[in-house]
């Protein structure tokens, strides 16, 4: 069982610092981003997911271009999104351009689906917040009928019609794994279930573990929708280091200041260094410390919600390059082979 357990990061391609302190370019971060995929595959990781945002402190507003990028370097590493924001995107366009991509990773494009933690999109591409609901639903719905891979015959509210439209460039598979990220909410675990799609839990707060009854539920509906198996994912943020003293004084004053930036927008108060700490505890949802702290963190997640894949959002604001890179290295080489073996002496 241990050995089917699938290890990822993710990043939303923060707009980091240089060595100096001085911001970089949004051009930079997005060549440091596919190095950090390069690397992720060196080390022997599972899967590298790359998340959409249109806004100054994001450098990705096209993962599929930065993915097709370091796809081209890599062997094995699965690559996809973390997350699409299908509500303000086409679905057909969505399927195109990952159906490209696994073409040229040879079979390795995956999609997260999801709302979004932010709303940029929307006024971007012309869409009413107040059609939130039923944008992303029947967008869904359109792309459960183009994974199939057979010509499309849908309709909805939302655009014209399609009959017996064929969608190219085909998988050479004949479908792409596409999840559906969610943010514990019932029933969007419950309509991950109804289309039959693997479901990826974004948790960045609180204990991981209170997310059991989302992970139970969504195997009870697949059992009662007559539908096979489907894996369980998390996303958590997190940094390693040296020490755990280190890792969390490296972490704290990026994720501070990006907790800062985004809580101003949204009327959260500050983040005080000891909530920060509480988080980074072993029952929180901060993965940050040193490599047997977050190796017990992770066997105490994967055991607790019984999922089959974790996700580590790796980046966290303005933390330099050389620091996420580290943190690659020792997640790949040091963390996941401590992972599998806690786990294996647990059974």
């Amino acid at each position: 069982m241990t050995q089917n357990i699938e290890f990822g990061l993710d990043t939303f391609g923060d707009v980091t610092v240089d060595s100096d302190g001085a911001m970089l370019s949004h051009a930079q971060v997005l060549r440091n981003v596919v190095d950090e995929g390069v690397l992720a595959d060196e080390v022997g990781l599972s899967f590298f997911g790359i998340g959409e945002h249109h806004r100054q402190d994001f450098a990705v507003s096209a993962p599929e271009v930065v993915l097709s990028a370091i796809a081209a370097r890599t062997q094995n590493i699965h690559l996809g999104s973390a997350v699409t924001v299908l509500s303000s995107d086409d679905p057909i366009r969505v399927f195109q351009r990952f159906s490209s991509l696994d073409a040229i990773s040879q079979g390795r494009a995956e999609i997260i689906v999801g709302r979004g933690s932010f709303t940029e999109s929307f006024p971007l591409f012309g869409f009413a917040l107040n059609d939130y609901e039923q944008l992303f639903e029947e967008k869904l719905d359109l792309l459960s009928h183009v994974l199939t891979g057979e010509p499309v015959t849908w309709s909805g509210n939302i655009r014209p019609p399609l009959k017996d439209q064929a969608i190219f460039p085909p998988t050479e598979s004949g479908t792409i794994k596409t999840w559906i990220g969610v943010g514990g909410s019932p029933q969007s675990v419950v309509r991950a279930a109804h289309y039959g799609l693997p479901l990826m839990l974004a948790i960045i707060g609180g204990d991981p573990i209170r997310f059991r009854p989302y992970v139970d539920l969504f195997h009870s509906s697949l059992e009662k929708m007559g539908k096979t198996v489907l894996p369980v994912g998390q996303h958590s943020p997190g940094f390693i280091g040296a020490t755990d003293e280190a890792a969390r004084d490296i972490a704290w004053p990026h994720y501070r200041d990006m907790h800062a930036r985004i809580g101003a927008q949204r009327g959260w108060p500050p983040l005080t260094r000891g909530q920060f700490d509480m988080e980074a505890s072993p029952s929180g949802a901060l993965f940050v410390g040193s490599v047997e702290t977050v190796a017990q963190k992770l066997a105490r997640s994967i055991g607790g919600l019984g999922i089959q894949r974790f996700d580590l959002k790796y980046s966290m604001g303005t933390l330099s390059h050389e620091h996420l890179m580290e943190c690659i290295r020792l997640y790949g080489t040091e963390v996941v082979p401590r992972v599998r073996e806690i786990l294996a002496q647990e059974q």
